[in-house]
């Protein structure tokens, strides 16, 4: 682990949370390489933080022996720069043991994703959250989303528990969130931290934003890390010019492109980060990878993109 504690360095990002794609090469193998590079490369170019082994890392289609030696090299390729959090998932027993590899690589957290598949009631959502927690020293932040989404009163639970850090929402209800932000702030004496998860999260982070949801993490910094940096800064200058030109101009035709294709949250990174030079490999199954057609627009919103950071933002009033 890192000297300092995960909340700590979290709270005062200086960029973007970076969610790196698994490297495969072309036997389909995990590419440790590769991957270590794609890990340097992003914090070299100004994350704040490594989300090893995630939704965009391909989580579920890891092995364990897999996941572990991702989560090592990535700890290895960020040389304590920064934070590495793990993804830790499943049902709690697995849960358990991918936090305890995590940790056992040098992980500083873990990111608890959704259990499997089961629809559970919120005292069964909170055990299993309490049990991954107590499973290890790794700070937990808990994951909102899909078939674990959280009344305010559990996430006050949640804040309560030893080990638990902060919650990343990727439901989007925004009515929920600022609920669940009121309540902790109520009835829990501590600092809890909180993250927009949705899907390119630039998209949304205005919104965030106005409930007091600083951090968010971004897929776009896998392969755009200039542009994604470009949006945080101003973002945090207060700088309205230039976050509406990238969220018009690059943003918005991304995620119109994005809602495309099934799994394109992920297939559509992966070629990204392929197109900027890097060669990641394709997509497990189940996901697919991107049609040609699209692969060719998705050149043309990075070259467009990147375009916007050499306009002058007179040109744009």
């Amino acid at each position: 682990m890192t000297p300092a504690p995960l909340a700590a360095r979290l709270s005062i990002p200086g960029g973007p949370l970076f969610f790196p794609v698994t490297a495969y090469g072309p036997d389909g193998s995990v590419d440790l390489d590769t991957y270590r590079t794609h890990v340097r490369r992003g914090v070299e170019a100004g994350a704040a933080a490594v989300f090893a082994c995630c939704g965009t890392g391909e989580f579920h289609a890891l092995t364990p022996e897999e996941y572990e030696a991702c989560v090592r090299a990535a700890v290895e390729a960020a040389q304590g720069r920064v934070p590495v959090v793990a993804g830790a998932g499943y049902g709690t027993a697995l849960a358990v043991r991918y936090a305890r590899l995590a940790e056992g690589a040098g992980a500083d957290g873990l990111l608890a994703m959704p259990p499997y598949l089961v629809v559970a009631g919120q005292e069964g959502l909170l055990r299993h959250y309490r049990e991954v927690a107590a499973a290890t020293g790794l700070p937990v932040i808990v994951y909102q989303r899909d078939n674990a989404v959280f009344t305010p009163e559990t996430v006050v639970e949640l804040a309560r528990t030893e080990g638990v850090i902060g919650l990343k929402d990727g439901l989007g209800d925004l009515d929920l969130m600022q609920r669940i932000v009121s309540a902790v702030r109520t009835d829990f004496p501590g600092e809890f931290l909180y993250f927009n998860g949705l899907p390119t999260a630039e998209q949304t982070q205005l919104a965030y934003r106005a409930l007091g949801v600083t951090l968010y993490s971004s897929a776009v910094f896998c392969f755009a890390p200039e542009i994604a940096l470009a949006f945080y800064r101003a973002l945090e200058a207060g700088d309205d010019t230039t976050v509406h030109r990238l969220l018009d101009g690059f943003y918005r035709p991304f995620v119109e492109l994005r809602a495309q294709g099934r799994g394109y949250a992920v297939a559509l990174v992966k070629a990204g980060v392929r197109l900027r030079g890097l060669d990641v490999g394709e997509v497990r199954p189940p996901l697919h990878e991107p049609g040609e057609d699209h692969v060719k627009q998705l050149a043309q919103v990075i070259e467009r993109g990147y375009a916007l950071l050499e306009q002058d933002p007179e040109e744009t009033k």
